[in-house]
């Protein structure tokens, strides 16, 4: 599949099995549970330790640090040390109202200086890639590269505005979560799964949904200043993040590898597993 002009070619990531065969949640590994205090508010974050390199994983808008089971073990197994921590008032962080949102990169920062983290591997899916590109902007010298997933990134200009807009109409927001975000096929063919993820989504807002704030708006000049080793993935059947989405975005990042996971859809971590898996830690890999 190709991209279009000045962008990373795409390539087209399918399933081994054309018949759906569901992937078990696997046994995860011990990780050590804690808070870490940001300015107003703390934080609930997981962290399996030990001297690999570090990866941060940043949850969508609907999950939270309890969203990544399918990577916690498979890239802790690779040799990575792996975090994932849930933004304010998302699961086990504290509740806060919109006057305590705080900054999302400044509050990962407070994380990263936590765990006296040198340089990390950031994992950014749908609204946790906003946070990944501010702080990668913010904070360059602390990131070893980025992997954006299926991620709107919230990028400021008209023509990308106008182009996300055409895509979802007004009513689109007020459809289903699962339907906006999962797959036909995983609907279909995942029922148990689909039952996993409703779980997911019901525990990670407790509260009052509070979007941290970003440093500054993101505009295409700010996004094609970033020259870190960047991976953009989404999956062929994303509503938000369509292919088409994604070329659009590379044409900003002409550095950036770009994979697409057929049958996904806004969720290609969980719907894909082992196809996004194999992604990431064949680009991860090229760090070394």
């Amino acid at each position: 599949m190709s991209a279009e002009p000045g962008a990373t070619a795409g390539r087209m990531h399918t399933a081994a099995d054309p018949i759906w065969t569901p992937v078990a949640i696997p046994p995860q590994l011990p990780a050590r549970e804690s808070m870490v205090a940001v300015p107003g508010s703390r934080l609930y974050y997981w962290d399996t330790g030990g001297s690999g390199q570090p990866i941060i994983l940043l949850h969508a808008g609907t999950q939270s640090a309890a969203g990544w089971p399918y990577q916690q073990p498979v890239l802790a197994h690779a040799g990575y040390r792996v975090i994932a921590y849930s933004r304010r008032g998302y699961y086990r962080s504290d509740p806060c109202g919109p006057e305590n949102s705080g900054v999302g990169a400044e509050d990962l920062h407070h994380l990263i200086v936590h765990l006296d983290l040198a340089k990390v591997d950031l994992v950014g899916a749908a609204q946790g890639g906003f946070f990944a590109l501010d702080y990668v902007l913010a904070y360059p010298e602390r990131v070893r590269s980025i992997a954006i997933v299926s991620s709107l990134m919230g990028v400021s200009e008209p023509d990308y505005q106008a182009v996300n807009a055409r895509l979802r109409p007004e009513f689109f927001a007020k459809l289903p979560h699962d339907f906006q975000e999962l797959s036909p096929s995983y609907r279909a063919g995942n029922p148990q799964g689909l039952s996993a993820w409703h779980e997911l989504d019901k525990q990670a807002i407790p509260g009052k949904r509070v979007t941290e704030r970003r440093t500054q708006p993101l505009t295409w000049a700010r996004l094609e200043s970033i020259k870190h080793p960047t991976l953009l993935l989404t999956g062929d059947s994303d509503l938000y993040t369509p292919p088409s989405l994604l070329r659009m975005q590379a044409q900003h990042m002409p550095h950036a590898e770009v994979a697409i996971v057929a049958e996904a859809g806004h969720s290609p971590y969980w719907e894909q597993p082992q196809v996004f898996n194999e992604i990431l830690l064949a680009f991860l890999g090229k760090q070394k």
